[in-house]
Formats: C-alpha cells, structure tokens, sequence
C-alpha cells in the first residue's frame, strides 16, 4: 500500500442550516475538535499522499482550520452547489495530477477511521475501479441503497427510487468512495445531471464503471463510523460514540475509569501509566497527565500538564497554561491558571494561584489568592522553594516571595519578601495604604491623589 501515492477531496462545504448555527458545520466540535479535524486526522498522510478541501464561498475558516491541522492541505471553493461529483470535480487541478488512489471522504464524519480508508485503498490495489463504503442500516429509511450481485455492486439506488425488493434491502450507502485515481476523471466527466435536481451525483459513478465493465465492489462498516452530523441531535450522538471510544481506549492503555460513563475526554488528551480518574471529571483538550497521578471527583482540567504521583480535587479546576511538577498536590475548591507549581508543591484548600511560579515543596495555605490583576494589566507572583504561605493571605502582584519565606495567616503582601524573612499580621495596615496609594496613582495616569 505504501507504494501507491493518494489524494484525498474531503467535501467540507455544506452550510449546516439544521445546526441552526452561525458556525460553519464541519467545524462543529466532538471531544474539542472540529468534526473536519476528526476526519484529516484519519485520512493518509506521509510520503506520496495529498489532500484537498472542498469548500463554499465565503468560509475562509474551514480552509484555515485545514490548513492548521494539514499545512500541506489545498483548499478550493465549489462556487455553485451543484449535487457531489460536481463538488469533487471543483478539485479537478489536483484530481488531474494522477494519484493513484482517489479518496472521497465528508467534512462532517468525525467517526471514521484511518483503517477503513486503508480497506478502500485495499480494494482499488487489487484492480476494483471503484470501492464504495457500506454499512448495515438498523433503519435503512432514507438512505441509499447497495445493489449487489455477488460481491460486485451494480448500483446505488436513492430510497425514491427504489423498488419495493430493494427497500428491504440494508446494506446503504455511507458516501464515502474511493475511485482509480488514474481514471477518476474518465468516470467523473461521464457523471450527467439527467435528474429532478438537475444535479450531478456522485452515487451515478457506480453506472459509469459499469458501462465501461470495470469494478465496483462494496467494503463494510460500522453503522457509528459513518454517521453523518446535521443537526445538533446528530452532533450529540456522535459525541457519545466519540467519548465511548477515547473511555476504551484509555483503560486498554491502563487508566482507572472509576465510573467511564461519567467521565468526559478530549481526543488529544495523553496518559501516562497507572493513572486514576475518579467520578465525574472532565478532561479538555490539551492535557497531559504522567504516570501514578490521580485526579478525583468533580474535577475540571484544561491545557495543563500534570507530573508524576500528582493529586488533584475533589472539586478542583486547573486552567490553561497550569503546569505542575512531580508530587504536587491540588486540593479541593482550587483554582490555577497560567501557574507552574514545582515538585511537591501543596495548594489544599480553598485557593487561587494565578500567574504564579511556585517554588517546589513550598505550601499554600487554604485561602490564599494570588491577586494577579490590578484593573489594567496581568502581573507575575513568584514563590521561592519550600515557602510558607499562612492561610487566607493575599499576595499582590507583582510580588516575589523569597525560598524559605514564611507568610502569617491574613497577611497582604504587596512587597517583596526576603529569603528565609517573615510577614506578619502586624504589618498589616501599612501594607494596606500602600497598596491603596499605589492604585489610585495608577488610577490617574501617574498623578496623585491629594487626601
């Protein structure tokens, strides 16, 4: 197989009017990524494959999205909506350069696999013209239907046409289709619109081959894998198969799913071994989590990395740009955003860490808030190793507090603490009015104010 070059056309400019979105369908999410990610994420890729995305006018984004996933992706635009071969025939520049695999897959089946793209591929390797993608319809109402005699496929019949014999028949048409692509354009260019639409169908590829007695042959799958999304209805199936997969597959990987059915996955996201995640956690994208680390219940972790041996929650939420370092433990009602908490670093109860560094094996006492925003800009906090952050202390940025450091319960620090040095209650009122003078000149432009 890998002797043989591809181009795969992903059909990718439907409207989406069912979705009753503005957002273009095909970049409608399934476990946080867009259904056309799902669908190049499946296509081949590597030496001698190509791609090519069909799009409509004025969705620029679709062809950004490619791109970002595919940079080597082409994109043209099907100006007119004019029935499927006509779509796949907008990319005829790339269809001419002669790969010998022409695959025709959907921008909105995130289901599909790279497996089944390879069977196609199989079929048009052993001589077949056209390989075309069944599956066994537990409701066949309203699909197309696979004529067959033998293990050849005569036709593909729309449900409106269709005898009352041939309705009884199951095995439908998925639309994906692989076609010799060194005689692609033959059999697209013989494709009429000899029909009540006045469309060209790329269902009516079957016939021509037939005419010229060449191959078409049916290959096999799954009902889930080619679910088509239309509608919002549709989108929330194809989410539970997708979060029913990534649950497979993150136990046959050696995760502890405490209960799979109440734990949600994003398709990107990386597990070491041994790890534990408890009831009712949701995982977004862009997460990474090594070996030993467990996260309990109620949890919400998104964009983060997570060392070895971690804890985290109950009821904890990790924001993007969290990092935390081997044995770190986050404790319930936490919250941390852009912060990188070194080794067996403790934030158990109650606190928010933003914008922070934090020194390893320093601990935050329940409380504590980091208060990275003065009304205008973002500001850094940085915590020495094995510092001592009492509870319900405010550390008001931009702040370094020192290795060693010890903070008492209640304080508001607005200065920089020393190595090893104490901040104490007592100090509290004057840290107050500075921190108050400092925001009020900020306030009037540098000017300040008189009492």
């Amino acid at each position: 197989m890998t002797a043989r070059s591809s181009l795969t056309i992903v059909l990718a400019a439907g409207e989406g009017t069912r979705m009753r979105s503005n957002l273009p369908k095909a970049l409608h999410p399934v476990a946080h990524q867009s259904l056309l990610a799902h669908v190049l994420a499946a296509t081949p890729k590597g030496t001698g494959t190509s791609l090519a995305v069909v799009i409509g006018p004025d969705h620029q984004v679709i062809a950004d999205e490619a791109k970002r996933i595919r940079p080597d992706a082409l994109t043209f635009v099907q100006a007119e909506r004019l029935g499927t071969a006509h779509a796949v025939l907008a990319a005829r520049e790339a269809i001419a350069r002669g790969a010998d695999d022409l695959l025709i897959a959907f921008g909105d089946t995130p289901l599909i696999s790279a497996e089944t793209f390879a069977r196609l591929r199989s079929a048009l390797a052993k001589g077949a013209a056209i390989a075309a993608l069944g599956f066994r319809a537990a409701d066949p109402t309203g699909y197309g239907r696979f004529i067959v005699q033998g293990d050849r496929l005569v036709a593909i019949r729309e449900q409106a046409d269709a005898s009352a014999e041939e309705l009884k028949i199951d095995l439908c048409n998925a639309g994906v289709m692989a076609i010799d692509g060194r005689r692609a354009l033959a059999i697209l260019d013989k494709i009429g619109n000899a029909n009540s639409k006045r469309e060209y169908y790329l269902t009516d590829a079957v016939g021509v081959v037939r005419e010229q007695g060449w191959e078409a042959v049916v290959i096999e799958t799954s009902e889930d894998e080619v679910r088509g999304i239309n509608t919002k209805a549709q989108l929330a199936e194809a989410e539970s198969v997708m979060q029913a997969r990534l649950r497979k597959a993150a136990m046959e990987a050696g995760v502890t799913l405490i209960a799979p059915e109440t734990v949600y996955l994003s398709a990107d996201t990386v597990f070491g071994n041994d790890v534990t995640i408890e009831p009712f956690v949701v995982i977004g994208p862009g997460v990474s989590i090594a070996d030993g680390t467990v996260i309990h219940s109620f949890s919400h972790i998104v964009q983060t990395t997570l060392g070895k041996n971690v804890s985290i929650g109950p009821y904890a939420r990790l924001r993007p740009g969290t990092s935390l370092g081997d044995g770190a433990r986050i404790g319930n009602f936490v919250e941390t955003k852009a912060a990188t908490l070194e080794a067996g670093v403790k934030v158990n109860h109650l606190s928010y860490i933003g914008d922070a560094t934090v020194g390893a094996n320093s601990n935050i006492g329940a409380g504590t808030i980091t208060c990275n925003y003065d009304g205008f800009k973002k500001h850094k906090t940085i915590i020495g190793q094995g510092a001592f952050v009492g509870t319900n202390s405010s550390l008001v940025a931009p702040v370094k507090i020192g290795n060693g450091a010890y903070i008492g319960s209640g304080s508001v620090i607005t200065r920089d603490v020393p190595d090893d040095a104490m901040a104490l209650e007592r100090n509290q009122q004057t840290i107050r009015e500075g921190g108050a003078a400092r925001y009020r000149e900020m306030k009037t432009g540098g000017k300040k104010l008189e009492k």
